[in-house]
C-alpha cells in the first residue's frame, strides 16, 4: 500500500481522515497517483493539480516523477500565505 496524505485544505476533501491507502500495484510514480485521484476522486485531484501545490514522498519534496513504491507515504502540502 501507498498512503496518500492530504493536509491544510485538502484534508477537508476526504471523508473520514487525511488520509487514503493506494494498491502499490497500479503505481510507479507520484504522476500514477495524480491520475488515480483524477479518476477516482475529481475533487481531490481538482485541488492538488494546482501548480502551486508541492509533493512530498517520504517527507521530501519530490517532482511528479519520482519513484514511488509500496510502504511509501505521498503528501500533497497546499500552498501557505503568510507575511
Amino acid at each position: 500500500m501507498i498512503r496518500i496524505r492530504l493536509f491544510g485544505k485538502f484534508s477537508d476533501l476526504v471523508a473520514g481522515g487525511d488520509e487514503l491507502p493506494v494498491s502499490a500495484e497500479t503505481i510507479a510514480c507520484v504522476e500514477d497517483i495524480f491520475r488515480y485521484c483524477a479518476e477516482k476522486i475529481p475533487t481531490v485531484y481538482a485541488q492538488i493539480s494546482e501548480p502551486q501545490v508541492m509533493v512530498a514522498v517520504n517527507q521530501e519534496i519530490v517532482s511528479r516523477e519520482a519513484a514511488v513504491k509500496d510502504g511509501d507515504e505521498v503528501a500533497f502540502l497546499p500552498p501557505v500565505t503568510g507575511g
